[in-house]
């Protein structure tokens, strides 16, 4: 007998995708780099203050499900060293920062900063929480454009926790 969900006749239960499985397992930290994504993205693109950008993030369905000081420091710290975190990509870019995507460009704030000032988070999580922003929530290959800039940047910004890793986890 065969299952009635394999039956030709009956209906198909939706597949969940990736994306949707994944934000029940979200941690509050992940929560708050996607909210912080989003309003540097209102911040850079809509040029709107930073105090209406957070104000209207924070309104958001799901919001309090983030950490909100990480969000905070995020968001408000990307803002303060805005000028800093470009200086600090822009060697490392083969196009103008103007043509860089907003939505990549924010996911840099993210990674770079916290690579900068948040020593408790792992090289390797803020890589990867970045490069997955992108990936989530930019062009095709905007991850690959996010992966490059950051790997080329952790050597700098930091060597100890770069210089342990095994080689096979330095390829970009």
């Amino acid at each position: 007998m065969t299952p009635p969900s394999s039956s030709p006749s009956a209906p198909r239960a939706a597949k969940a995708s990736a994306g949707a499985r994944q934000s029940a397992t979200k941690s509050d930290r992940s929560r708050a780099r996607e909210f912080a994504l989003q309003a540097l993205y209102q911040y850079l693109v809509g040029q709107n203050p930073a105090d209406e950008v957070d104000e209207f993030t924070r309104q958001l369905s799901g919001f309090h499900k983030a950490d909100s000081a990480h969000y905070d420091a995020l968001l408000h710290g990307c803002i303060e060293i805005g000028a800093d975190l470009d200086a600090l990509m822009k060697p490392l870019l083969d196009r103008p920062l103007q043509e860089i995507s907003p939505i990549e460009r924010a996911a840099l704030w993210i990674g770079i900063y916290e690579l900068l000032r948040c020593p408790d988070i792992p090289l390797r999580v803020a890589l990867n929480e970045s490069i997955e922003l992108a990936k989530e929530f930019g062009g095709t290959d905007g991850h690959k454009y996010v992966n490059a800039v950051l790997n080329g940047l952790a050597p700098q910004l930091r060597a100890l926790e770069f210089s342990a890793l095994p080689a096979a986890s330095k390829v970009v």
